[in-house]
């Protein structure tokens, strides 16, 4: 059957025909993409988490299931720049793979219970709320004269936050950057990172009050870190070159339960954390990469549960998507007292052994065949063996710990938090090493060890 138009017919098709093709373009053009932003369009690239579920249909009886938001990273922020510390610097990065750049790192050292101590309220006099000294520059010049090529400052934040929009206090973002200054000076290493913001029970946490990897906890979790990382990230930029790292967390982990400090591979509250880790770590990587510059270059490390060895072989532990899908940028944190009874432990045991020994040698393979073999760099964040008034049992457990960690390619930073006078039969956490007043060394036996076994 034919059908015969006449003229005005056409005429009125073709007026329909050209609004359809004008409304389609307006409906174009108010996308928000932006083809000319090459950061822009890496960071959409690289936004890989809580993507959008289908609803589940669910019976009237069922638990109420939490939301989820599925707020990309960068829209969380929302601190007051104009209270912010910029970094104005311009410095050039010279990118190389992070696994030849942990292996440049050496040897390192923590400045313990002291940025991340957390008395003394928003006061700088917070730095010495745990008993340590103020950070001094010739505190820093005496670690490196000694032989320490990396320093570990961890920070703590929380109580530095001035507002309802986590805005953190000017005067406390501008201390940490002039300790790591000194650092970078004196051609060393420096990684920052949060510290003792994790939330310290299983409860509903209050916002602004840090993180905590669970399901009730992820929304307010992910505003602090996005906001606390994007202040970083701002203050610590293009005036720094691949001798300053991130690391995103501290021994993230379920404080007040049972499964605070051991991963339960079987317990669904273990494994929801890990998924809210993830997240959250992915989240964390997503707003330094967008902040730009040298940031969308800077290596960052990343830590499972706890930090630990065991949780980070964990099948269900995840490193986060880099924009790209390179993992040449990225470092596996993990902290390694081991064996526990030995190097932590009270009373424990106070022999160094060949069983001893056997423990971190299995445990150094495990991660070099788990990560360094599929690409991934790693190290040590923290070590040590606490004193049980033992020397020469640990200047052996240092010598072979460090001769191990070389073979792998893996730096180990020590974990120094002042304390190192054993009294009596209490051994627990003495971990004092550098004298920070007179810049000496309580065991010199001990960074000689060190020192030896990195040549």
């Amino acid at each position: 059957m034919k059908i015969f138009f006449n003229r005005k017919v056409w005429g009125v098709c073709l007026v329909i025909l050209v609004m359809t093709i004008f409304s389609s373009c307006e409906k174009k053009k108010s996308l928000p993409a932006d083809n000319n932003n090459s950061m822009a369009n890496a960071f959409l690239k690289a936004q890989t988490t809580d993507k959008p579920k289908a609803k589940k249909e669910t019976n009237k009886t069922e638990a109420p299931v939490v939301e989820e938001k599925n707020i990309p990273a960068v829209e969380r922020i929302k601190f007051n720049k104009d209270n912010a510390v910029v970094d104005n610097g311009n410095k050039t990065f010279n990118e190389r793979k992070a696994i030849d750049v942990v292996r440049d790192m050496t040897t390192g050292w923590n400045l313990g219970n002291t940025f991340d101590a957390t008395g003394g309220g928003k006061s700088l006099q917070s730095e010495l709320s745990w008993g340590q000294p103020k950070t001094t520059k010739a505190m820093i010049d005496g670690l490196a004269a000694s032989g320490i090529k990396t320093i570990r400052i961890p920070v703590s934040w929380g109580h530095h936050i001035m507002d309802s929009n986590y805005t953190i206090q000017t005067a406390w973002m501008s201390r940490v950057k002039e300790v790591v200054d000194w650092a970078i000076e004196d051609g060393m290493y420096v990684v920052i990172n949060i510290h003792h913001d994790n939330y310290a029970k299983d409860a509903k946490m209050p916002a602004r009050e840090g993180f905590y990897p669970t399901d009730e906890n992820y929304e307010n979790s992910a505003d602090f870190v996005c906001n606390v990382w994007a202040q970083i990230a701002l203050a610590f930029n293009n005036g720094y070159d691949e001798h300053l790292v991130f690391e995103v967390l501290n021994e993230p982990r379920l404080c007040g339960t049972s499964e605070e400090w051991w991963y339960n591979a079987t317990s669904p509250k273990s494994i929801k954390a890990m998924n809210n880790l993830n997240k959250l770590t992915q989240n964390i990587l997503d707003v330094i990469r967008a902040s730009g510059g040298n940031n969308k270059k800077r290596l960052v490390a990343v830590p499972s549960l706890q930090a630990s060895p065991e949780s980070a072989l964990a099948r269900t532990f995840k490193m986060p998507q880099d924009f790209d899908g390179s993992k040449d940028r990225l470092i596996v944190s993990v902290h390694m007292y081991t064996p526990y009874n030995f190097a932590m432990e009270s009373p424990g045991i106070t022999k160094y052994s060949d069983s001893v020994k056997k423990e971190f040698t299995s445990m150094f393979k495990k991660l070099n065949d788990h990560f360094i073999a599929n690409g991934y760099a790693v190290y040590i964040g923290e070590y040590g063996a606490t004193n049980k008034n033992n020397l020469e049992d640990r200047i052996a457990w240092f010598h072979d710990f460090i001769k191990e960690s070389r073979v792998y390619g893996m730096p180990c930073f020590l974990w120094d938090n002042g304390v190192w006078k054993v009294e009596g039969t209490e051994y627990g956490e003495h971990y004092g090493y550098y004298n920070r007043t007179t810049q000496e060394w309580y065991f010199p036996e001990i960074i000689k060890a060190i020192n030896e076994e990195i040549k």
